[in-house]
């Protein structure tokens, strides 16, 4: 399997999962949580064989299945769940401390939570939003520490760790006591190559077996190519566009007509047909159409025409200057498409590819003032949801992307 952007050893500690999605990919092969989403299931029981919730909404239990074990042969233990959860350092920590008043272990097998006030959202942020849940062995943290358990994880999931060569690939094997079943696909290597054009000759070579995100016209090359299979996948993963200096009074940004002018710009469908083939989806909102209750916007219009008589009307008939644009260089074509867009109706900006890793980095420390973002990374930080939902307003979503994969026959 390919894997664009570079691989991290934080994203084999759940303790450091920082608001994205991306670390997840390796998690759900290596670790376990007490309550997962799995096919079908929002939050499927896992190690955790059932739970339940006070009608007051103030304590949650877990019951740990029997017999569950690490990779180490070591047994899954309600210290060990507790342990994980207060040594979670990631983007909700300050949220999910200030609302955990207390966690007993009264045996081995059963966790109680307690918590300050009624919280609807404890399970969503335990098991879905956050690494928060995710359990590992206390004793082995314990003995290597934190840096030494990025160098050789230990976990409950279905793979165990072989071996990580830093920016070449990640080898994982079956784990054959996995509680669920022992995999059958027996051993797994992520493999770094950030070029898509790298990316389809590795596997029209049979050198990978699984790639994603191929577009465009290497998209087109796979649907020509025997033996290669193309499948959109919709992960919740939407682009947006955020005008975070929106909230200077000095920046055009600060006329809502100047940002409507934007939205006008952007010409959705053409960018969906040569990016992704027409497979993505025009979600309307910075809210994936996968959540519950997702509400559907009205479509989005594209008319360049009324987005410059805006901007004439906003006092930028000639236009302006918009600065710097940041966007994740995995995924900057789609941010280009953008920018050259803006051009088009007289928004003049400079698109500044980061990679992944740096681009945040410089998100989480609100070193940009607007951003071409892709998934929920940026606006988490620190668990910050109350400002989030303020910058939040200022987003224009531009779609959900799918990405393509080869289907293993």
């Amino acid at each position: 399997m390919d894997a664009p952007g570079q691989l991290a050893p934080t994203w084999f500690d759940p303790a450091d999962t920082q608001g994205i999605i991306t670390p997840f990919m390796v998690l759900y092969a290596l670790q376990d949580a007490l309550v997962k989403p799995m096919p079908g299931q929002v939050l499927a029981p896992s190690l955790a064989e059932s739970y339940t919730a006070t009608e007051d909404g103030l304590s949650y239990e877990f019951v740990l299945r029997e017999g569950v074990k690490f990779h180490d042969g070591t047994p899954v233990t309600a210290e060990d769940v507790k342990f994980s959860f207060q040594r979670y350092r990631g983007a909700s920590h300050d949220l999910m401390a200030s609302r955990v008043a207390e966690i007993e272990t009264p045996d081995a097998r059963h966790v109680h939570f307690r918590l300050r006030e009624p919280w609807p959202d404890f399970l969503t942020f335990y098991g879905t939003a956050t690494g928060a849940g995710w359990i590992v062995p206390k004793k082995y943290v314990e003995k290597v520490g934190d840096e030494g358990y990025k160098k050789a994880p230990i976990g409950a999931g279905p793979y165990k760790f072989v071996s990580f060569n830093p920016g070449v690939e990640l080898v994982l094997e079956a784990f054959e006591g996995y509680w669920r079943k022992t995999p059958s696909v027996k051993r797994l290597v992520f493999r770094v190559i950030e070029e898509e054009s790298t990316r389809l000759a590795a596997l029209k070579r049979g050198e990978v077996d699984i790639a994603y995100s191929i577009r465009g016209e290497l998209a087109e090359e796979v649907q020509h190519t025997p033996g290669l299979t193309l499948k959109p996948v919709y992960p919740p993963a939407p682009f947006w566009l955020s005008f975070v200096d929106q909230w200077n009074p000095k920046s055009p940004w600060h006329d809502d007509r100047v940002r409507k002018a934007a939205s006008l710009a952007i010409d959705r469908k053409n960018i969906n047909q040569a990016l992704t083939l027409g497979y993505s989806k025009e979600t309307g909102s910075l809210i994936p159409d996968t959540f519950d209750y997702f509400w559907q916007p009205p479509a989005s219009v594209y008319d360049p025409a009324k987005a410059k008589e805006l901007l004439a009307q906003a006092g930028h008939a000639n236009g302006f200057d918009a600065g710097d644009y940041y966007a994740d260089s995995s995924y900057s074509n789609v941010a280009e498409a953008v920018v050259n867009n803006f051009g088009e109706v007289g928004i003049r900006c400079k698109l500044m590819p980061i990679e992944r890793a740096g681009f945040l980095k410089g998100a989480a420390e609100k070193k940009y003032k607007n951003i071409i973002m892709l998934g929920r990374g940026a606006f988490r930080e620190r668990g910050d949801t109350t400002g989030g939902v303020h910058r939040q307003r200022g987003c224009l979503c531009l779609r959900q992307l799918p990405r393509h994969r080869r289907v293993v026959p």
